[in-house]
């Protein structure tokens, strides 16, 4: 999931551009097929993807994330697989395991060799002619059979970095020959080269060629946007050319933040509703390397939305908003039945910050798809949490603080239920407010820093598992820490204790360090809260 910018984007107005598309001869729909650059189910009902990337080949015990991203309102996930070059290679029997949880999920599932990106620059990496290979070996093809309605195959992700790009069009076309030879009827979609983000307009100018080397038309092509869209006007220039052109196309990846720059994702999201385009957030959890704030969900928890994950679910165009099941699964415009009400939260678990809430399920002529808490106040809601199962933990709450919670159902077809009753909490005291905190920088070389933080229990009353927020005002990144677990979402960081520190005595203090980088300048954090509750600093 690495992404590289090696030159600066052109003027905007070189991204006016027709493009003339040669449209093959379709074959009848056996499913899933493009028609008039948009993407439609087998009956004729035009589907837009609106879900989440899954890691599922570095994690495959993590099954019960596509339950979870469903939950989510998710009508699609994309699946990250192996060929073998790079990691280990997803078989047949774990191909067809995968189909299987999406179908169970009721998801549309796209299927994506990971091993390709970066090709050219990224050693190691695959060739879409490997990845190509795979998907023609005998056991990925059983898998795929029969599967045209559920299942998008996408050939290989980002199959250039910024070396070698100009041979993509040949690259991808080839692909696109040897797979329709080989007998497969499913969409295909075709990642942009330049590390996925396409900065050298290579996709763009030359979409109609690879399109039309499909005999069958059903083609669509993938946009990963990440620093290189990082404003509305480069967001909507680049999708809108596509759209003007009849070339159906969707945002296949796309984060809040990265390293390469800051996304406008706000107008990812806006444009993509817009112009009924798909998108993709990526990913539900397990980022590693350094983009770790690019996690929806901490450690595939998902009662513990991230920033990120909340903005992707909950946000303005966001995945609740706007997606609609396929109609495959039962669901779709003629199903306006929402489900009965949940029964009234109960809480458990109680603590300074987060509290367990569990209620009796609702039921739907289609089946519950999953579950929304939210916490109510002034007349108004806030998200809080989202569960496929009829319990949620709710976190990052104020110590000794008052809320009212009530829960949503949402059914296979998008429809919503009224809101449950609802329960008031009060969180626990949790020794926050009486704290102080010392933080200082160890030591600091070129891009790079010590830090030190310990915290003091200044209460009467002890502290019994503790979270410490700070913001970090000059962009810095926490890469390890130690006697603490690390959140990083943009500038907010957030400390939680170890399995062995979590008390601080009255009187007691914690401390942790951490590695981090800095570029431009490295001030310290002016304010910190320990579980919801201000400390006094110094």
């Amino acid at each position: 999931m690495r992404k590289r910018l090696a030159v600066a984007l052109t003027t905007l107005a070189a991204l006016v551009l027709t493009l003339v598309v040669v449209v093959p001869s379709a074959s009848a729909a056996t499913g899933l097929h493009v028609r008039e650059g948009r993407l439609y189910e087998a009956n004729g009902t035009e589907f837009v993807m609106r879900g989440v990337n899954h890691a599922h080949t570095w994690y495959p015990g993590e099954t019960s994330s596509f339950a979870n991203i469903k939950a989510t309102g998710a009508n699609t996930v994309r699946v990250v697989l192996s060929d073998g070059t790079r990691w280990t290679r997803n078989g047949g029997a774990d191909v067809a395991n995968v189909i299987s949880l999406c179908k169970t999920n009721r998801l549309i599932c796209v299927l994506e060799v990971h091993d390709t990106t970066g090709y050219g620059e990224q050693s190691g990496a695959a060739s879409l002619a490997q990845a190509t290979d795979y998907w023609l070996s005998s056991d990925i093809r059983a898998a795929l059979a029969g599967q045209e309605d559920y299942v998008i195959l996408n050939i290989g992700n980002e199959p250039f970095g910024n070396t070698g790009y100009q041979d993509w069009t040949a690259h991808s076309s080839q692909a696109i020959q040897r797979l329709r030879a080989g007998g497969y009827d499913h969409v295909l979609m075709v990642d942009a080269p330049n590390w996925g983000q396409d900065w050298s307009f290579t996709m763009r100018d030359n979409a109609d060629r690879v399109y039309a080397a499909d005999p069958t038309g059903n083609t669509m092509f993938s946009i990963h946007m990440y620093g290189v869209f990082d404003t509305a006007a480069e967001v909507s220039a680049y999708l809108a050319a596509f759209v003007d052109a009849g070339l159906p196309i969707l945002v296949g990846e796309f984060g809040h933040d990265h390293s390469d720059g800051n996304p406008d994702e706000d107008a990812i999201f806006a444009t993509a509703q817009q112009l009924r385009l798909g998108y993709l957030a990526w990913s539900w959890s397990g980022n590693g390397g350094g983009v770790e704030y690019l996690d929806m969900v901490t450690s595939f928890n998902p009662a513990q939305l991230t920033a990120w994950g909340q903005r992707a679910v909950n946000g303005a165009n966001g995945i609740r908003a706007t997606s609609r099941e396929a109609t495959v699964y039962g669901g779709g415009p003629g199903d306006t039945t929402p489900p009965t009400a949940p029964g009234a939260p109960t809480a458990s678990d109680v603590t300074a910050s987060s509290v367990r809430l569990s209620w009796t399920a609702a039921t739907d002529n289609v089946g519950v798809t999953g579950y929304q808490v939210v916490r109510v106040a002034g007349g108004g809601e806030t998200p809080a949490a989202s569960s496929a199962t009829t319990s949620a933990t709710v976190t990052g709450l104020t110590a000794s603080t008052a809320y009212t919670f009530a829960v949503y159902a949402t059914d296979a077809a998008g429809n919503r239920s009224t809101r449950s009753a609802t329960v008031n909490v009060t969180t626990t005291g949790g020794g926050g407010g009486s704290c102080a905190v010392t933080y200082k920088v160890a030591g600091q070389w070129q891009g790079g820093f010590h830090g030190d933080v310990t915290i003091r229990n200044t209460g009467a009353s002890p502290v019994s598992g503790w979270s410490l927020r700070w913001s970090f005002a000059d962009g810095q990144r926490i890469s390890q820490m130690w006697n603490a677990t690390p959140t990083q979402s943009g500038a907010q960081v957030t400390a939680a204790n170890a399995g062995w520190n979590g008390t601080i005595a009255s009187g007691g203090s914690a401390s942790f360090g951490f590695i981090g980088s800095w570029t431009g300048a490295n001030s310290a954090p002016t304010a910190f809260t320990l579980n919801g509750a201000a400390c006094t600093v110094g």
